[in-house]
């Protein structure tokens, strides 16, 4: 669709259309190009939140201390807005920090309970 308004418009230039038609179609083009924008960077932030979703869900073991915000979370990326997506993988990005840092902490703590084998 929009190769061929670009294409649409070279030709208008080729055989001298009048400029407020050229400026009509350069404007769809655009509209075009903006929509296609919107879709490609809803996809993509979309798509990076669903992995971290999916990241976090897999960290906790359904009792952290984020438990509630990952399953609110979870319940409503569907329904999210593309202006929200952004600060929704800064909070699963914070909650994967948190888990993170609290696997590793009980991981030594197991570790270091463990006694040495014989």
């Amino acid at each position: 669709m929009i190769k061929g308004q670009i294409e649409g418009i070279i030709k208008m230039f080729d055989e001298d259309k009048d400029p407020d038609e050229i400026l009509n179609q350069f404007k769809a083009a655009d509209h075009g190009l903006q929509k296609a924008h919107y879709l490609l960077m809803d996809e993509v932030f979309r798509k990076s939140l669903a992995l971290k979703l999916v990241k976090v869900m897999n960290a906790c073991p359904g009792n952290c201390q984020d438990a509630e915000k990952i399953e609110y979370l979870k319940d409503q990326f569907p329904m999210l807005e593309f202006d929200e997506l952004t600060s929704k993988i800064k909070e699963t990005n914070a909650i994967d920090k948190r888990l993170t840092q609290h696997n590793e902490k009980n991981l030594k703590k197991d570790l270091e309970d463990t006694p040495p084998a014989t």
